[in-house]
């Protein structure tokens, strides 16, 4: 008989970035980069033990969240004339795949591979009817450290026996300056994005796509993000329309965050077609690694993704797949100093 599942942490290093992740929420807890002076930080928000992780008292740190990121409208879509109704666990709608996300699951460990080129590889059954979605769906993530200055992510999803929609995101917060650094606000950023899907009251999109231009939500040049973010009610927390970087073995970059304090840079690239840009508006008096208490914007999201509720906008790119076809999802975080 296997033996019990239990949470454990794994290690990838490779002498310039040493990443620490979790097979529960495939989530990444830390993070080590040096900056311009060789000085190493940890540049990831998260928890020194994983009991906070299990006790639910992490706001996504560092997981890997599904069946589909983001919000469903009102937690209801209909697929083939039949209409699901997901867990309404962030009112009005659906967040993060409901009450038990993927980010909140027990991941198998296929493949763990320390040494010179480190690599791990998660797996996990997601049953027909869990959190209300349709059909079994095999789910896997594997992180690797393919040069000194990257670590990737690749995820993929096969639909067993039903149509279903999936998007998955990794939801690290990122603060390049160091985890317990205080908050992003002086984080400059770029994203090659010119358009945004404005949302309601409820943070759920119009349908709209909209141009940045003459808004505080454009960075299509590098900005600072505590410039105009008291021009956006709550903060950042919006879609981003993924299409005018430049690309690099199928994989397009979307963000390039810096810190200036410490000169580390963050380059993203992906296959997603968008990313939401969230400014850790929700995290308040979180206590974090090393006693560090994380407040507001103590850290930034850049999740590449499908479009929030695209299951309900005909006009979004549709996250629905199909039985025998494979979702696909590819990730790069590039470090830098500078």
């Amino acid at each position: 008989m296997a033996s019990e599942k239990k949470p454990e942490l794994f290690e990838l290093s490779n002498g310039a970035i040493t990443v620490k992740v979790t097979n529960f929420g495939a989530t990444i807890t830390s993070l080590l980069v040096p900056d311009s002076q060789g000085n190493v930080a940890d540049v990831v928000l998260g928890f020194d033990s994983l009991d906070p992780y299990l006790n639910g008292e992490a706001p996504y740190f560092g997981c890997i969240v599904g069946r589909v990121a983001n919000r469903i409208k009102e937690g209801k879509f209909t697929l083939n004339g039949v209409e699901y109704s997901l867990p309404i666990n962030k009112p009005p709608n659906s967040l993060h795949g409901g009450n038990k996300g993927f980010d909140k699951v027990l991941w198998d460990v296929a493949e763990y591979k320390p040494g010179k080129n480190p690599s791990i590889t998660f797996k996990y059954h997601s049953k027909d009817g869990e959190e209300g979605y349709p059909g079994d769906v095999d789910v896997t993530a594997t992180y690797s450290l393919p040069s000194a200055t990257t670590l990737k992510l690749e995820m993929e999803a096969v639909p067993l026996n039903k149509p279903t929609p999936i998007n998955l995101a990794q939801h690290t917060y990122w603060n390049l300056a160091g985890h317990n650094s205080g908050n992003i606000l002086d984080h400059s950023i770029q994203i090659w994005a010119t358009h945004i899907t404005p949302v309601d009251k409820y943070q759920i999109p119009t349908g709209e796509i909209i141009a940045v231009t003459n808004t505080p939500f454009d960075f299509t040049t590098e900005n600072k993000i505590g410039s105009g973010i008291g021009e956006v009610p709550g903060g950042y927390d919006h879609n981003y329309v993924l299409g005018s970087g430049e690309e690099r073995s199928g994989l397009r970059r979307a963000a390039r965050l810096k810190d200036s304090s410490s000169s580390r840079v963050l380059s993203i690239w992906t296959d997603a077609p968008g990313v939401q840009f969230y400014t850790g508006n929700y995290v308040s008096n979180v206590v974090g690694k090393g006693g560090a208490i994380y407040g507001k914007h103590a850290g930034l999201c850049l999740e590449t993704q499908g479009f929030p509720n695209a299951i309900n906008q005909p006009n979004f790119p549709s996250v629905i797949v199909q039985p025998g076809d494979k979702y696909r999802h590819t990730m790069l975080f590039e470090f830098g100093a500078e």
